[in-house]
């Protein structure tokens, strides 16, 4: 019956899934689940699936040979014994100095080895980059054992490519090409990159001079480059492909990208192929994504996410700051900064001062970084805290040049948007500072894990104006976020009036004003994306009170009728329509009604994803029902998932 339900979700499938293997092993399921638990997933007729546990162990010592056959990995050292290459160990244990596996690394190397397909459940930050790398390498050179030898270099070429890793963004994308060429330093095999942002043409040229092995790309110009019949990048002999962040690459938008590339690949039922999909959280649409690219009889869905670890939106301090209005954010912004290098000042032990500060649109990290340029020099007093900024609109090397500067300094600020929320690894993050309440939890849960990494310390801050604080009510709700009115004296100042203002706050609202208007307007603009019209009245409120009270500008960047109607703002009192002042002798230009930010007239809060049926992945069911029995191992995988539902813990607890 379970091999009939393996052929039958075959025939339905995409074409792409391979032939039944001529090696016959069951489906197997890793995971952390102690054995009352696994009782509690599994009905007694499934078979074919195999659960490992500690406890199992000690109470069945007749296994003991084959539990010694599937022990875990925990040394580089010891994949000489897998028949993994000298070559490729030496390059991890020599010249990396790697000794030790992390958990991840210790739990899917091995059965990747093997050649099952995988579907990997690991957070980022683990080390699975080179969980995937090690096996996909050796698979490669296994293929082809020349390829070990530097000599191999010489006789790449573009249309000869034996393995692809795909991945969300082009900086997580350089991360792993920067990891691999360190891996196959002793063997022949070449390394190529396909990310956007790039030069195309130069990146053909250096691959068809080079040749190409390992080709290591964002969906889209991977898609572009296959589909391109000019290109030359093919991939005949093609023997392992990883999907990187799977989850992520849905989340942006990337569905269509990933199906027409395995449509364009060789046929894995004449040429087989081992997939690694790796996952921090395993969705419904991941799962759906699994069964397009991984072969159903030959699979291990391997869980190195622990049901019963703390998560870090859990576990890390988090505190809201609720400002008056727009107005107030920016010295809140700063009153904090100031305040958390004034506390290292005076005690030293504790770690630099190192913040990311996520912004809702490209927008305002173009704003922020024009105010801090004037800011950074006030906080000189407390040693060199410098500031840079990434966001989708930049060139690649400008992104790459930021990263690794932030990723190299010991103390510093990172203006962001959500291109760096998730997958690049900037080591001691003190702080993840979000300014503005994000589009949805699991935002905000993304940016949070940016910090507190390796066992190290952290906090998150969200600063907000009260024309958010609703939606943050209900988007955020049962997550430990506690109020903070430390900083009341600037969030809660008000502008109108006299009062005074400290040191801190007089200097970033100077700051601001001095800051080109352009960025002024089009930071306003795109913000208007992002509310649905209820909340439009209160954002121009908060904006009028921002650009007229603290910025003294006298009015609101000026948006046309046009455009306010395409952001359904017709019913919004207060709105600048005064041709007039499209240009002001500030160069105060308010836009024409352009486009905005990228994030579109999407509603406030809304699925810019598209709108979600009952089975989505924030709670519909599509299973028929919670006693049914596993139809195969995609079944029994979306069965034993850990933080599938990526909203979170909804239990009811403090907050704000």
């Amino acid at each position: 019956m379970f091999r009939q339900s393996i052929r039958r979700c075959a025939r339905l499938s995409s074409a792409c899934f391979a032939a039944p293997s001529l090696r016959t092993r069951p489906v197997v399921i890793k995971s952390f689940a102690q054995p009352s638990q696994i009782a509690s997933f599994v009905p007694a007729s499934i078979n074919g699936f195999k659960l490992y546990s500690t406890e199992a162990a000690a109470v069945a010592p007749e296994q003991s040979a084959d539990a010694s056959k599937d022990a875990a990995l925990s040394r580089f050292e010891d994949l000489r014994s897998l028949g993994v290459h000298n070559n490729l160990v030496d390059s991890i244990t020599k010249g990396l100095r790697y000794e030790e596996m992390t958990d991840v690394q210790s739990k899917t190397i091995k059965p990747a080895l093997e050649g099952m397909d995988m579907v990997a459940q690991a957070k980022t930050g683990t080390g699975k980059t080179l969980a995937f790398l090690v096996p996909i390498l050796q698979r490669m050179i296994a293929k082809d054992p020349a390829l070990a030898t530097r000599n191999a270099r010489y006789q790449a070429s573009s249309s000869d490519i034996r393995g692809i890793i795909i991945s969300p963004t082009r900086e997580l994308a350089e991360q792993i090409a920067v990891e691999a060429e360190k891996l196959c330093r002793n063997t022949g095999l070449v390394v190529q990159r396909a990310v956007g942002g790039t030069q195309k043409r130069q990146m053909l040229y250096q691959t068809r001079r080079e040749g190409c092995h390992l080709l290591v790309g964002t969906p889209g110009r991977l898609n572009d480059l296959l589909g391109d019949p000019d290109s030359g990048i093919r991939a005949p002999k093609l023997a392992a492909i990883v999907l990187d962040e799977a989850d992520n690459m849905l989340d942006v938008g990337f569905e269509k990208e990933l199906n027409s590339i395995v449509a364009q690949l060789p046929d894995p039922r004449k040429t087989e192929r081992q997939t690694l999909l790796f996952s921090a959280t395993i969705p419904q649409n991941v799962i759906q994504l699994a069964r397009s690219w991984v072969r159903p009889d030959k699979f291990d869905f391997i869980q190195t996410v622990n049901p019963n670890d703390v998560l870090t939106h859990d576990r890390v301090p988090q505190h809201v700051v609720n400002c008056k209005s727009h107005a107030n954010m920016f010295p809140t912004l700063y009153e904090l900064v100031h305040s958390e290098l004034e506390k290292r000042s005076k005690n030293p032990d504790l770690m630099p001062f190192k913040a990311m500060v996520f912004m809702p649109t490209t927008g305002f990290v173009e704003l922020a970084s024009g105010v801090d340029r004037v800011m950074s020099g006030l906080r000189r007093q407390y040693g060199s805290v410098n500031g840079w900024k990434i966001h989708s609109k930049l060139t690649q090397p400008q992104r790459t040049r930021s990263a690794d500067e932030f990723r190299a300094s010991k103390s510093g600020i990172l203006f962001t948007s959500d291109v760096t929320a998730r997958g690049l690894d900037f080591p001691n993050v003190t702080h993840v500072i979000q300014f503005g309440v994000p589009h949805e939890r699991e935002q905000y849960v993304h940016r949070l894990g940016r910090t507190a990494r390796a066992g190290k310390p952290g906090e998150g801050w969200l600063i907000i104006a009260d024309a958010e604080l609703d939606h943050a009510r209900k988007e955020l709700k049962g997550l430990p976020i506690k109020p903070n009115t430390s900083f009341n004296d600037a969030a809660r100042l008000d502008f109108a009036s006299n009062a005074e203002r400290s040191e801190v706050t007089q200097a970033v609202t100077e700051a601001t004003q001095k800051v080109d208007g352009g960025k002024l307007s089009t930071a306003y603009m795109s913000i208007w994306g992002r509310f649905n019209v209820r909340a439009g009245q209160q954002l121009q409120d908060s904006m009028r009170d921002w650009f007229v009270n603290a910025l003294e500008k006298g009015h609101t960047p000026y948006i046309s009728p046009a455009a306010a109607a395409k952001r359904n703002l017709t019913r919004v009192s207060g709105l600048n329509h005064d041709v007039s002042t499209r240009e002001d002798s500030d160069g105060f230009d308010v836009g024409r009604g352009g486009r905005g930010d990228r994030f579109g007239g999407g509603r406030f809060g809304g699925d810019r994803f598209g709108g979600r049926s009952s089975g989505d992945r924030f709670g519909g069911r599509r299973d028929g029902g919670f006693n049914r029995e596993p139809r195969d191992g995609f079944d029994k995988m979306s069965q034993q998932r850990s933080g599938g539902d990526r909203r979170g813990d909804r239990r009811d607890r403090s907050s704000f």
